[in-house]
């Protein structure tokens, strides 16, 4: 059973509730067997049993849960930085998009591009992210927007899943926007959806979830109603993008549906906030979208006031979020979202996992859980986003499996675990 001592402080983000509790321990250990916590608390109470095994060293820094990067959109082609330019002239999100740009422009790059070029690509993106100390990342599809296009992005992620370097965790969001070639007929593309394409991602195993993306631009209520009953009845959960751009009763709906999460939240209402609060639904705010679209951010503070339990993740897309830099939303979140930089962890890891249904599991150190944690060159975790870095991520453990950097031997030497 190896061990992590000298840790200045650890966040164990071990208590299911309380967004601003993240469980820190000064002076702590850490033990893990066979890629499982099973141990944490201070050095000095280290239980005897453990004291003979191989011993790494934090170097009196700050270690966390792996971060779990709760809602990205990992696989596409092709990228809109002409649109990055319309947007600051004055061009908004929904002219862009009536014009043939926005998700269209990226359904076109990614039909294009065979399986291995988009894995390729992808694995890239997450190598890099775990190098930044994310962990587990929720990918979703959306940019096929036909069978064929759809099975082979999420056949990407169980693929990235298997050969890491992290854990993925896929979502089907066929319904993402109407297809252009189904623009007259969008019955009929709600129709193929649950006809077609949720029960093949279903009997291959493919997706955990299926989103839809609720907006004046995308798909309606009731649409989303029927598509949710149906990946329910197929196995997969629901999850919604709601109250991005418009108002509505988007919260209102992620509610009544069940759904495991409601996403962006920009507008959403009072009523909503209550009826997520009410529902347990994890709000996933996505901070980097917010700042890339100029909009006011969420209320996360009323919805933390709430009980709701508020996750942070990047959206990362090739057009409104580009970024996959999970830190610098958590950084986001605390200046525009203002939320304290324990909630922003908490957002990062525990509640992220929750909204992807891997609470337990991954998004805290305590034992039973995997031995999925990130070492910091920071004293605490307010400091670590305060005085944000480039990265300031020194090792990236999954599994009880270094992936990035690598920790010293305690009494000399260096290693990899």
């Amino acid at each position: 059973m190896p061990r992590l001592e000298n840790i200045g402080c650890l966040a164990t983000c071990a208590n299911p509730s309380g967004q601003n509790d993240i469980g820190l321990i000064h002076g702590a250990a850490l033990v893990w067997q066979d890629g499982v916590v099973r141990w944490t608390g201070p050095a000095s109470a280290l239980p005897t049993e453990y004291a003979e095994e191989a011993v790494w060293d934090a170097g009196g820094r700050l270690v966390i849960p792996g971060l779990v990067d709760a809602h990205t959109h990992l696989a596409f082609g092709g990228w809109r930085a002409g649109e990055f330019a319309d947007r600051i002239r004055g061009r908004s999100y929904l002219e862009i998009a009536a014009a043939g740009g926005g998700i269209a422009s990226t359904v076109r790059a990614t039909r294009a591009l065979d399986e291995e070029t988009l894995l390729e690509r992808s694995r890239r993106f997450l190598s890099e992210m775990v190098s930044l100390g994310v962990t587990t990342v929720e990918a979703k599809s959306g940019y096929g927007l036909d069978l064929e296009t759809e099975l082979r992005l999420l056949r990407v992620y169980r693929r990235l899943d298997e050969m890491g370097p992290a854990r993925v965790v896929a979502t089907c969001l066929a319904a993402h926007v109407i297809p252009p070639e189904w623009k007259t007929d969008r019955s009929g593309y709600v129709d193929l959806i649950v006809a077609e394409i949720l029960p093949e991602v279903a009997s291959q195993g493919l997706a955990d979830f299926c989103d839809v993306f609720v907006e004046d631009s995308a798909f309606s209520a009731d649409e989303a109603r029927r598509i949710c009953a149906r990946a329910r009845d197929l196995g997969l959960e629901p999850k919604l993008h709601v109250d991005q751009l418009t108002g509505g009763t988007g919260a209102e709906l992620a509610a009544s549906v069940g759904a495991t999460s409601a996403d962006h939240l920009e507008c959403v209402s009072d009523a909503g906030i209550t009826a997520l609060a009410d529902a347990g639904v994890v709000a996933v705010t996505l901070p980097i979208a917010t700042l890339y679209l100029g909009q006011t951010p969420p209320p996360a503070r009323a919805l933390i006031d709430a009980g709701v339990a508020v996750a942070v993740a990047t959206d990362f897309n090739p057009g409104t979020a580009p970024s996959y830099h999970l830190p610098l939303a958590m950084a986001l979140a605390c200046t525009r979202q203002r939320m304290t930089p324990a909630e922003a962890l908490k957002g990062a890891t525990r509640f992220a996992a929750r909204a992807i249904g891997r609470e337990g599991t991954a998004g805290s150190l305590e034992p039973g859980g995997a031995a999925d944690f990130a070492v910091i060159d920071a004293p605490d975790v307010e400091h670590w986003l305060y005085h944000l870095r480039p990265n300031a991520c020194t090792a990236t453990v999954i599994g009880g499996d270094s992936r990035h950097g690598a920790l010293r031997a305690a009494g000399g030497g260096s290693g990899s675990l």
